[in-house]
């Protein structure tokens, strides 16, 4: 197993003597890293898989690192492991804990459109952005671990000041619905932590081995909920790389990367430089641009694959005549070169770039798949849905009751929810339980409390069988009583439908199989749901080219990488130049240009439409930044058009293409 490691590898796996920073540059086999270290734990060291928690950013990410881990240990000794994001561990603390925090276990996991809406409530005021931009802020301070008195002192202008009015009545109103949001999956374990001594070392003595994936996207709430659970053991391994940080408008923190060496005076700090994906042509782009920014650890990435093919650069009239050319050059280089669709990617700032380039793309007929768009649970029917699993779990939880009894329609208006909220709230309890008191006869007219008693004793079944019976059973036996896809033929157009119904189906299918897979039920599965951004469908599988923002491109690679609209004001980002922050839209560079392993195209557009306007724009600054070595410019900084090594290659290239022996071409 050794054998293929490389030192500094070796040298991460087997470091226990203290805590350990793993500056792990892209494509330098970070979760190798990971895995290796903890089958050696368990096998070489003996420590027990219930002791040892590896913690990741995405699920997708999870996933992949316990199959590995599994594949490792041919299967044996990995029950009781926990590997996770940071938010399915804070749910596994708050759901254990949930008494000492005033929550029952199955509390309710409110997501950002949810949140939006009690904001919106709570103000009154029904302008959507108005009320995206205050829990925003709110969102902000919870991941700063700033409490309603601090934020009232922190807020300077108009919008923080009318978040720090709104953030108490917020988290009451939160803790009414019995309900959660994100950031608290985050700060109240950390708050309970502080808050109990006995509650934070039976954690601390639970979870003995700690290893934190892509340390560098932490945010101040994290950082903390990590020193809390390592303790003064200090026993954890941070794995992370300051060159691709790339999510501080999310609350990611680098000061967390600067901070871990003075928190921890004796640190080990292992940096890993070879890289295993791309040419060295490719890495010395990005070695040369990301050399620009401030850095906090010296890092060079290194390769054994050789020179590879130049980098090119290439410039475009405009974004038409871009997504034409990028798309026309794939099926050129696929053709050619006898590759697959998955192996080509096609990589951008911003999803609206994605439009033009998916015109091209199905105009030739080419597969392709998107990511970093929307996410399947924003779809209306998953969250219709998702408001009765959400009932299910949780009675008290009135945003799901008012969705889940609204859709279909049963008759129950706008007037009646109103009548009985007014009841509810001044008798202090939720909707559900409301419906089931003799006061609320004088709220609501008989044939409303009718419908309403006949729709909560129908939840009540469905609730009775969630944790007995098998999840597709229960949930397919749920859309069938309440008669949804009726409802959708009838409220939609037929295509919409059909679109939706398969939603549904895929939706209802993924919960039967992962319910059967790994034997929970209905109600196990139900906050889990909240976690999860997408379904796993594993579109690597699939022969289609992908199409990306950066940011969603993180940790994923290609052989051939289309890096496109690389101009000033979309990478970097306007608003980046305006506030100055152009070190993480650099970052973002690094990130797209590692991304390749052997062929890098980057294009800009000349000209742009901006409203009814058309611009002029000027290439990136970060292409003048790789420098010229290694690089083909086919714009306006053009070196010599093609060596005679390349003319030669592909004429080559072209006669084994055709058939021919030298000397018969032409």
């Amino acid at each position: 197993m050794s054998l293929l490691l490389n030192a500094p590898q070796r040298e991460a796996i087997h470091y226990l003597d203290g805590p350990c920073l793993v500056l792990a540059g892209a494509g330098s086999g970070k979760t190798r890293v990971i895995t290796q270290k903890i089958a050696y734990l368990i096998t070489e060291c003996g420590m027990s898989p219930h002791n040892i928690a590896a913690i990741t950013f995405t699920n997708k990410a999870a996933k992949e690192m316990l199959e590995r881990i599994t594949a490792l240990m041919g299967g044996r000794g990995v029950k009781g492991l926990t590997v996770c994001t940071f938010h399915a561990m804070g749910v596994r603390i708050v759901r254990q804990e949930a008494q000492l925090l005033g929550l029952k276990p199955q509390f309710s996991i409110l997501d950002a459109s949810d949140t939006t809406q009690i904001i919106a409530e709570l103000t009154g005021n029904t302008d959507k952005n108005r009320a995206k931009a205050l829990q925003w802020q709110i969102s902000s301070w919870k991941n700063a671990l700033i409490e309603p008195d601090e934020a009232a002192h922190r807020a300077n202008d108009e919008i923080s000041s009318a978040a720090a009015l709104l953030y108490r009545d917020y988290d009451k109103t939160l803790r009414a619905y019995q309900g959660v949001d994100f950031d608290d999956l985050i700060r109240l374990p950390v708050k309970l932590f502080d808050e109990h001594p006995e509650v934070r070392e039976r954690w601390q003595n639970r979870l003995r081995y700690l290893l934190v994936d892509e340390y560098q996207d932490t945010n101040r709430a994290q950082y903390r909920l990590l020193k809390l659970l390592a303790g003064v053991r200090a026993a954890f391994t941070a794995v992370g790389d300051d060159d691709q940080a790339i999510y501080a408008w999310r609350g990611a923190d680098i000061e967390n990367l600067r901070q871990l060496p003075v928190d921890y005076p004796n640190l080990r700090v292992i940096k890993l430089e070879q890289n295993y994906r791309s040419t060295t042509r490719i890495l010395n782009a990005a070695n040369t641009v990301i050399a620009n920014n401030e850095k906090l650890f010296d890092k060079k990435l290194w390769s054994e694959h050789g020179a590879g093919e130049p980098v090119t650069v290439v410039a475009c009239q405009t974004p038409e005549h871009e997504a034409e050319s990028v798309v026309m050059k794939l099926s050129a280089h696929k053709f050619e070169h006898r590759t697959h669709f998955k192996d080509y990617a096609i990589l951008y700032r911003g999803n609206h770039q994605a439009r033009l380039f998916e015109q091209q793309l199905r105009n030739h007929k080419i597969p392709y798949a998107i990511s970093g768009g929307r996410s399947f649970f924003e779809n209306a029917e998953i969250k219709d849905l998702c408001s009765y699993l959400r009932l299910i779990a949780n009675e008290d939880d009135d945003l799901a009751f008012i969705r889940a009894i609204t859709v279909p329609r049963r008759g129950i208006g706008a007037a009646t929810i109103e009548s009985l909220g007014h009841y509810a709230s001044h008798r202090n309890i939720s909707l559900f339980t409301a419906i089931f008191e003799e006061g609320v006869a004088e709220h609501v007219g008989a044939r409303q409390l009718e419908s309403l008693r006949e729709f909560c004793h129908f939840m009540n079944r469905i609730a009775h069988r969630a944790p007995r019976e098998p999840a597709g059973q229960v949930i397919n036996d749920l859309l069938k009583a309440i008669n949804y896809e009726a409802w959708l033929y009838e409220s939609c157009e037929p295509r919409e439908a059909e679109t939706k119904w398969s939603n549904v189906g895929d939706f209802t299918g993924w919960l039967g199989r992962k319910g059967e897979e790994d034997g929970k039920t209905l109600s196990d599965m139900i906050q889990t749901i909240s976690l999860i951004t997408m379904l796993d469908k594993d579109d690597a599988e699939l022969d289609q080219v992908q199409l990306a923002t950066l940011h969603a491109s993180k940790g994923l690679e290609f052989k051939h990488v289309f890096l496109v609209g690389v101009e000033e004001g979309l990478l970097p980002h306007q608003s980046s130049i305006d506030e100055d922050k152009i070190e993480e839209e650099r970052r973002l560079m690094y990130v797209g240009i590692t991304r390749a392993q052997r062929s890098l195209n980057i294009s800009y557009c000349e000209r742009r439409k901006a409203g009814r306007e058309v611009r002029t724009c000027d290439p990136s600054r970060f292409i003048d930044e790789m420098g010229m070595e290694g690089i083909r410019r086919a714009d306006k900084k053009s070196q010599e058009p093609v060596s005679k090594e390349d003319a030669k290659a592909r004429i080559a290239n072209l006669r084994a293409m055709l058939g021919n022996k030298p000397g018969t071409i032409g």
